[in-house]
């Protein structure tokens, strides 16, 4: 019989340390539930979630449509095999065809699991074409996911260093660099993989000029532009996608994340003609496409489509990003402000530690991210309010108002 421990931190923290796998540093908190754009503690203390599980939980906590979705279909159906077909997942593949560029999809259960099936698909696609193209080139200080694939796919070597020896068929070039990018390019060359917002690396955009120069390239050689949007998709950006922002049409689109709400799904959305790099047998996931995800992530789209949540995106980011550069103004140690939409990075001079403002925020009740020593990340919930971020916003500056020992 399994022991309730949910609402007993120290024990929580006692089982974490004694049976789980230490990979996570995680911060000295328990969340019991949340509401909204809220969390709550072991011990009742209430916390502005402002960085969404990582840009997972577009709809926030305990969204009654998604909710819902969960508790009718897991008394339908929450699994069956892809030997069958599947509503949920026939419905999902239309709807996220018919409001993209793209024809065909197939579904997994996380970024990395679609970033995977993605570089499979590009060299698939060659190979049945009977190409020997298998490179894949990505850009530095990308993050792909922690597979093996995709930490090969990843342009940072700390997280490839301890699994090596590479996975052979990657190329990284400097990001926004379009020159050296061009110049490896080679007979082998299967795709360009890029994040037209690289999250991992601090919030860094693409430019425009960079990735239409990308597109052109790759159609005036033949090769792929994979866009992982795994962190940017589903309107995190103001849009469905990023790459509208772009007025471009890549051959193939990751998502995930924000996609299911909360729960996994990861997805490889692909032209007709691109998907034919997979043949039947080629590519499969038990999990992959199940009811109850699908199910889900269709709930999550009807919430973006039907509620004004790209407009609320939009108005709320014009909102903090007005106001950050207001304390920017009053506090240089605000050193720069990125992203778009809700996605934000804000950079700090080396007189702030990112590490210990992310702290001294969650002892005031906002969670935030930090990457590397300088950086604070928000990607909070799609729904947030201008009041409610302005509340984050008068924290942030109260905190960098006395920021000494931060």
């Amino acid at each position: 019989m399994a022991n309730n421990i949910s609402n007993d931190f120290e024990l929580i923290k006692q089982y974490d340390k004694n049976y789980c796998m230490q990979v996570f540093a995680p911060l000295d908190v328990a969340f019991t539930h949340g509401k909204g754009v809220y969390l709550y503690d072991t011990n009742k203390k209430k916390y502005m979630d402002l960085i969404g599980g990582i840009a997972v939980n577009s709809l926030g906590h305990a969204n009654k449509a998604l909710t819902k979705t969960i508790k009718e279909q897991a008394a339908k159906l929450i699994h069956c095999s892809n030997y069958y077909y599947i509503a949920e997942r026939s419905e999902l593949a239309w709807r996220l065809t018919s409001q993209s560029c793209f024809d065909r999809a197939f579904f997994a259960n996380s970024g990395a699991e679609a970033n995977e099936g993605a570089i499979k698909l590009a060299r698939g696609y060659f190979y049945h074409n009977g190409m020997n193209r298998y490179k894949i080139i990505t850009a530095l200080q990308s993050f792909h996911g922690r597979t093996l694939g995709t930490i090969a796919a990843t342009g940072q070597e700390k997280f490839r260093k301890p699994f090596g020896p590479d996975l052979p068929g990657f190329e990284y070039v400097p990001f926004n660099d379009f020159e050296t990018l061009k110049a490896r390019v080679d007979g082998t060359t299967a795709a360009v993989m890029l994040e037209l917002i690289q999250g991992e690396s601090g919030v860094h955009e693409a430019t425009m000029e960079y990735v239409k120069s990308v597109r052109e390239l790759c159609d005036k050689l033949g090769l792929l532009l994979i866009v992982d949007e795994v962190q940017t998709g589903v309107g995190r950006t103001g849009r469905m996608f990023c790459y509208e922002h772009y007025n471009i049409k890549p051959d193939i689109v990751t998502l995930a994340k924000g996609l299911g709400g909360g729960v996994p799904i990861g997805c490889v959305l692909a032209t007709e003609k691109v998907s034919k790099g997979f043949d039947v047998g080629d590519h499969g996931s038990t999990f992959g496409g199940n009811p109850l995800c699908c199910a889900c992530a269709n709930t999550v789209l009807d919430e973006i489509n039907q509620n004004a949540i790209l407009a609320n995106v939009n108005d709320v980011s014009a909102y903090i990003m007005e106001e950050l550069y207001k304390l920017k103004e009053k506090y240089p140690v605000i050193v720069d402000i990125r992203g778009k939409g809700l996605l934000i990075g804000i950079e700090f001079s080396q007189s702030i530690q990112a590490s210990g403002l992310k702290q001294r925020l969650m002892n005031d009740g906002f969670l935030v991210g930090s990457i590397g020593t300088s950086v604070i990340r928000l990607a909070p919930p799609l729904i947030i309010t201008k009041a409610e971020a302005g509340k984050f916003i008068s924290a942030l500056s109260k905190i960098l108002k006395n920021s000494k020992g931060l």
